[in-house]
């Protein structure tokens, strides 16, 4: 049996380790920082088989070489010049199979907070990086809203109980910031009651479910009414697309 764990690095960041305990070895996603990963394998005397990126940035890739140099893993990522290490390059609809893990994962690019920024999914796991978070989405460093929003609503389409495993721990800012956006959504109110809680106990609040960020993420939900309405009244101006609302909503929590 395959389990997904999360490994905390720096102040907010996971690394995600799916292991197989009988078989006794992993593959990381995004591992950053290669000293808590390591820590987590000599912990439970794990081999280190693969790494999967999912786009460029420092605090996703930065204890790649070391881990490669001390495990011989293979590394899967997108093909990025600004991405030292992968073995394997990837793009929509290729399929990583990992044999000591007996597990598939199909490859989404999803570009918008990073230009290369790619996920794995299959029927249970969504491994998304910095494009989809609980309760908010990454910031478009190099990507347009047009991009974003087309990458989230392939996220938003996969089926509703996919657990989404995001790279970082920004809960609580975000559901903070979609309150602003849906004042009357009951379901938000609730999450972010629970959220406040997790949090106030040290508790994670990743993964969640594509069913739950469909109810209360505001980056799901620029097609919805009331989400445009709040978009407009903060813009000051009529937005006819829904990359124009996310595009404005994505401004607004930028300078939230």
């Amino acid at each position: 049996m395959v389990t997904v764990d999360r490994i905390p690095s720096f102040t907010d960041n996971y690394i995600w380790a799916l292991t197989n305990d009988r078989a006794k070895t992993c593959t990381l996603v995004d591992p950053g920082d290669a000293k808590p990963a390591i820590a987590y394998l000599e912990e439970r005397q794990l081999d280190l088989t693969n790494i999967l990126i999912t786009h460029h940035h420092h605090d996703h890739t930065g204890g790649v070489e070391t881990l490669k140099s001390q495990y011989g893993c293979l590394v899967y990522g997108p093909k990025s010049a600004k991405i030292s290490g992968i073995d394997s390059f990837l793009k929509q609809g290729d399929r990583v199979t990992l044999p000591s893990l007996g597990v598939q994962l199909n490859v989404l690019e999803v570009p918008g907070h990073t230009l290369d920024h790619i996920a794995y999914v299959n029927d249970d796991w969504l491994f998304c990086g910095d494009t989809l978070f609980a309760g908010g989405c990454g910031r478009l460093f190099e990507g347009t809203p047009l991009q974003m929003w087309q990458s989230l609503k392939s996220l938003k389409a996969l089926p509703a109980q996919t657990q989404v495993f995001c790279a970082h721990e920004y809960t609580q800012a975000n559901l903070s910031f979609a309150r602003a956006v849906e004042p009357d959504n009951e379901t938000l109110q609730q999450r972010y009651n629970e959220v406040k809680i997790a949090r106030a106990n040290d508790i994670p609040t990743v993964p969640s479910t594509i069913e739950l960020e469909c109810q209360t993420n505001p980056f799901l939900r620029v097609e919805e009414q009331n989400v445009r309405q709040a978009a407009e009244t903060f813009s000051g101006k009529s937005l006819s697309t829904p990359e124009d609302v996310f595009g404005c909503i994505r401004q607004w929590k930028d300078n939230f």
